[in-house]
């Protein structure tokens, strides 16, 4: 028995279906039934039973949730014991991220949270990928992450911001609309510099599209893609809510969308008041419009 298999089948009775508790969880729903079923094996006992589409909490099974939640608490209050020694002035947070978004949380985010919480000293952990960022948050080596979603089940995941890839074009260009992606094939794009890691991002679509653009500029410089499809020299892909004064372009969404999803990470544990103030701040600062 374990935290993770009592946090999904508390979570399972909460939603009744393990397709909502791992949807809410932001973990695969075959993961959170196999754990849900390894538990039942390990006890002895049927904890859930079919209902309609749902389920349904056995008698037993209502006993284990209520003790599940009594030891979730007070895991949680054990942890809390050192979060309480500081009101988080002076403290330090470390937030990991990938390098895709490390451009996002070090341009945007963290000086955003530095005039709000002055005290705070903020220190970047940076990874190589998804896998290491999860790797740091069960080492505790990073109190959050910034991450695309989703993670898997034994860390706690909050949906920060839904991104949207789209193609923005010259007037004239024709194009059905909403763009297939494999329209990209041999389409003139204006493409981040080779070896980033926006251009990765746009290279992953570009592979799953089983597209070849011909590359008509390359470079970092955000402020000169708009400029450069406004010459007529290609189009851009990259997220509608990244992009400014599109007016006179022609932006379009892509059928299936092409979209991304990007979260706050934790481990299952309680964090520290510095966390728990940049988690509330994110939230908010994804809310706002940009």
């Amino acid at each position: 028995m374990n935290l993770r298999q009592l946090r999904y089948v508390v979570a399972t009775a909460d939603h009744g279906t393990m397709t909502s508790a791992a949807q809410a969880l932001y973990v695969a729903q075959p993961a959170l039934s196999r754990a849900v079923r390894e538990l039942e094996r390990e006890l002895g006992v049927e904890l859930f039973a079919r209902s309609g589409r749902g389920v349904v909490l056995t008698p037993v099974g209502e006993r284990v949730v209520r003790e599940a939640r009594a030891a979730l608490d007070a895991v949680d209050a054990i942890e809390g014991m050192s979060a309480a020694r500081s009101d988080g002035r002076g403290a330090e947070l470390r937030v990991a991220t990938t390098p895709s978004l490390e451009p996002e949380l070090t341009g945007r985010l963290l000086p955003r949270f530095a005039r709000e919480q002055p005290a705070v000293r903020v220190r970047v952990v940076r990874s190589a990928g998804r896998e290491e960022v999860a790797a740091l948050l069960r080492a505790g080596r990073a109190d959050l992450a910034l991450t695309d979603l989703p993670v898997p089940g034994d860390l706690t995941a909050h949906p920060f911001e839904q991104r949207e890839m789209v193609l923005v074009s010259p007037p004239a260009l024709q194009v059905r609309e909403p763009v297939p992606p494999a329209a990209l094939d041999g389409m003139r794009l204006v493409l981040p510099a080779r070896g980033g890691a926006r251009r990765a991002e746009v290279d992953a679509v570009l592979r799953r599209a089983g597209a070849r653009p011909v590359p008509v500029a390359e470079s970092d410089e955000r402020g000169a893609w708009l400029g450069w499809v406004r010459a007529g020299l290609g189009s851009l892909l990259w997220y509608r809510n990244q992009l400014e004064d599109t007016d006179g372009l022609a932006v379009r969404s892509f059928m299936p969308p092409i979209t991304r999803l990007v979260g706050l990470v934790h481990a299952h544990r309680r964090l520290p008041p510095s966390a728990r103030d940049f988690l509330a701040f994110a939230k908010d600062d994804g809310r706002e419009p940009r």
